[in-house]
């Protein structure tokens, strides 16, 4: 089966040589998702909560346009500018799923594209 590109109009377009999501053999692989709003290109201000709302709806978008949607998300990789920003990224991230949480890694990074506080990757099974 070939890969098939996601593109989303409903996401912010990559700032580099990547795809927002690349679809293989019944997985969507999404690149990370910064909290840019999709129509401006503009980073979006604020606490790391309002960050991570943000990229959640940014990888909402993604994942439906890929034909899913983020309980069908199956891992995720969050990483965080400031890992004391570590329960305030839980307290968005945990509305936009029903409970059956994905797998998730949280890492420190020393830095992030557009200067932003979080990022979130993710994998999802359809």
């Amino acid at each position: 089966m070939p890969k098939a590109i996601i593109v989303s109009e409903k996401a912010p377009k990559a700032i580099g040589p990547y795809s927002q999501a690349v679809k293989i053999n019944g997985l969507v692989f999404f690149s990370g998702q910064i909290p840019v709003d999709p129509l401006t290109g503009i980073r979006i201000t604020g606490g790391v909560e309002v960050q991570t709302k943000r990229v959640m709806d940014n990888l909402k978008a993604l994942a439906e346009d890929a034909g899913g949607s983020l309980e069908q998300i199956i891992k995720t990789t969050v990483y965080l500018r400031n890992m004391d920003d570590f329960k305030f990224v839980n307290l968005a991230y945990e509305k936009y799923f029903s409970g059956d949480f994905p797998a998730r890694t949280t890492v420190a990074v020393a830095g992030l594209p557009k200067n932003v506080d979080v990022e979130i990757d993710a994998i999802m099974a359809l």
